[in-house]
């Protein structure tokens, strides 16, 4: 029986308005409810975040292997994993970027054990952004791949696609990133022929 695919979906912005709504102690509706009585899922809590974009990368993730998801604070965590809303703050509190240690390190440790693995990685996110690419490709090189289907698309575009390919039962085909040229004009990328 092969490995399960580990999938890394790209983290959601935790600061923003979205992240205020569901952090609102006055807030109503049922996620908003649910987070504060005992927790959520974290991949039900980016999905709220990032809206199309996440909740496509989570089905596919879901139907074809196993979602992990990209921290700013605690490194690879799986999506099934609940939050609170303090969980939520700290995530909102540390800046997604290669020099901050806080965000590093924890990265950088969950990456070490993940080398040990022969498991397939496959990203679920812009390659353009070398925030959390460059330190995946630092510890994993030619072994992490993305969806080649990804190439000249925006978020929407691919959440739209995921969450397609989920509802089909087809599997993308992959690419390493370490073998694609990777641009920040846009957020678009481009595969090398």
């Amino acid at each position: 029986m092969a490995a399960r695919t580990l999938f890394l979906l790209s983290p959601a912005h935790c600061g923003g308005k979205r992240a205020g709504y569901l952090m609102n102690e006055r807030a109503t509706f049922p996620l908003a409810r649910r987070i504060r009585a005992g927790g959520i899922p974290l991949g039900d809590a980016f999905s709220f975040l990032s809206g199309l974009y996440f909740r496509g990368k989570l089905a596919y993730a879901e139907r074809f292997g196993e979602p992990i998801v990209i921290t700013a604070n605690r490194g690879l965590v799986p999506a099934d994993t609940p939050i609170g809303v303090d969980d939520l703050r700290a995530f909102g509190g540390v800046d997604i970027h290669q020099g901050d240690p806080r965000y590093r390190e924890p990265l950088e440790r969950d990456l070490a054990r993940l080398r040990r693995t022969r498991r397939p990685v496959v990203l679920l996110g812009s390659i353009a952004t070398a925030k959390y690419v460059d330190v995946l490709l630092e510890a994993l090189g030619p072994r992490l791949l993305f969806p080649a289907d990804f190439v000249g698309r925006g978020d929407m575009s691919r959440g739209a696609l995921l969450l397609r390919a989920a509802r089909e039962g087809r599997e993308l085909d992959y690419i390493p990133v370490s073998g694609a040229v990777r641009s920040t004009a846009r957020s678009r990328t481009k595969a090398e022929p």
